[in-house]
């Protein structure tokens, strides 16, 4: 991935949430991305296929559930870059963070 492509991929402001949010809970389900954003699941699903599509993001399927990470395999300047954008807005995902922490019913990973 080039810095265009990695540009595109967050030019969203779903799919930057998401990734931002993933990079830092590690790991995340579809269910409780739709309950941070406050968004369809189809919605989530199409913006996650996406970012899965540009090999920003891992899935594994566990049970029922499908969840996301960033892959593996990013460049260290994506992963820093990620990093480096949480730091500087925190307060862009407080809203998305309290949805989150309030969801009944997360899902529990046992690996």
């Amino acid at each position: 991935m080039n810095p265009a492509e990695l540009s595109k991929a967050l030019a969203d402001p779903t799919r930057a949430r998401m990734a931002l949010l993933i990079a830092r809970e590690q790991e995340l389900c579809v269910c409780e991305l739709s309950c941070a954003l406050d968004e369809i699941q189809p919605k989530v699903s199409r913006h996650l296929a996406l970012l899965r599509k540009t090999g920003l993001l891992a899935d594994r399927r566990q049970g029922q559930w499908v969840y996301y990470r960033l892959h593996p395999d990013l460049p260290a300047w994506i992963v820093d870059t990620l990093t480096i954008m949480l730091e500087a807005n925190p307060e862009w995902l407080v809203e998305n963070d309290q949805r989150l922490r309030a969801m009944e019913d997360r899902p529990k990973r046992c690996c």
